[in-house]
């Protein structure tokens, strides 16, 4: 592992707290007050993420859907949860997701505490009919107890805890170590040529920088905003879910019926302009996380790129920002050699071969 900046630490002020290691130019990710870092919390973090005993049948964890062999994803189309039951949407990287301001592809999540609570009672992924019977599970095994008590200072389990302790984890997964992030620094050979003219693209005529923004300050590609780009109108029923949203319906019903997910951060606004608009996700690492959008419907980079040449798919919500690119063959590959550039091997704040090892 290379470090490309002299690095800074931050942390809360405390004794006994963990201080992230952070380039000095990256802004400092936002940390609860009442959940400061510490290595106690660290440990039972990682503990809990790759533990299945966190279903309700023990057959699936953190691990299974967010696996540190593909990039903190899982390869697959959408998550599968317990008894093979499948999920709506494609799994999305961890990593980073600590900077990020609200956690889920439609963003219904605030923090990395509420995100983590939110599959562990969901029929498909996690299966607890609810919060109390996950802990009463745990409660009974020793080694949580103790961990706890280590961790938060009282043998009283909750879910509280057992959230901060997995956001605490979560935390550490930052990687900002990659080759491009070495030619930033000032090492013009750290990427090839091709991915230099690939990086000219995205800030220009491929237009990618306009929704996955990059800076030195905040240098994770994304807007942290949210984004009709056609993907979801071939969504079973969505044609007909849309034309429901625009009357005002009641949400709560509208969110239960067949193909609803496809309606994006509209189930969690409210706001027409929202219906079929997802989260602009990182892209860092983006080389180890295929398939690609919401619904993992592209398989490739290539096919990522083709999609957004063609200008999207129309829709009466579509961003006005989405059109036609007209790249050339050349200039395609260019920009699949820079997102490659993006990929790190590392990080700091965490040993990425171990977590491998403990990945199912």
């Amino acid at each position: 592992m290379f470090c490309l900046f002299p690095y800074y630490l931050y942390a809360q002020e405390g004794t006994d707290q963990y201080q992230l290691k952070l380039p000095p130019e990256v802004l400092e990710p936002l940390i609860p007050e009442d959940n400061p870092i510490t290595p106690a919390k660290i440990e039972l973090g990682k503990k809990l993420y790759f533990d299945k005993r966190l279903s309700i049948d023990d057959t699936v964890s953190c691990a299974t859907c967010h696996n540190p062999k593909f990039g903190f994803s899982d390869s697959k189309k959408v998550a599968e949860g317990i008894q093979g039951k499948k999920g709506a949407r494609n799994s999305p990287t961890v990593l980073n997701a600590t900077f990020y301001d609200e956690q889920f592809w439609d963003g219904r999540a605030p923090t990395l505490e509420e995100q983590a609570k939110g599959p562990l009672v969901n029929p498909v992924e996690m299966g607890f009919p609810s919060h109390d019977a996950l802990i009463e599970k745990l409660r009974a095994i020793p080694e949580y107890s103790n961990a706890f008590k280590e961790s938060f200072g009282t043998e009283d389990l909750t879910i509280e805890h057992l959230a901060q302790a997995i956001a605490s984890f979560e935390r550490t997964l930052i990687t900002l170590e990659s080759p491009f992030d070495q030619f930033i620094a000032g090492k013009e050979n750290a990427i090839s040529p091709e991915a230099k003219r690939g990086f000219e693209l995205f800030q220009g005529k491929a237009r990618c920088i306009t929704c996955h923004e990059f800076n030195r300050t905040y240098p994770f590609f994304t807007d942290n905003k949210y984004h009709n780009i056609g993907v979801a109108i071939h969504g079973k029923n969505f044609a007909e879910l849309a034309r429901k949203a625009t009357k005002e319906p009641d949400i709560a019903k509208l969110a239960h019926e067949e193909g609803a997910s496809e309606l994006g951060r509209y189930l969690v606004t409210k706001q027409t302009k929202d219906i079929g608009a997802f989260k602009t996700s990182t892209i860092r690492n983006i080389e180890l996380t295929a398939p690609y959008m919401h619904d993992g419907s592209l398989a490739t980079l290539e096919e990522v790129i083709d999609f957004y040449n063609k200008g999207g798919e129309p829709n009466p919500n579509l961003d006005g920002g989405i059109r036609p690119l007209n790249l050339t063959a050349q200039e395609k590959k260019d920009l699949v050699a820079f997102l490659k550039s993006l990929t790190s091997r590392g990080g700091a704040n965490f040993d990425w071969a171990e977590l491998q090892e403990l990945a199912p």
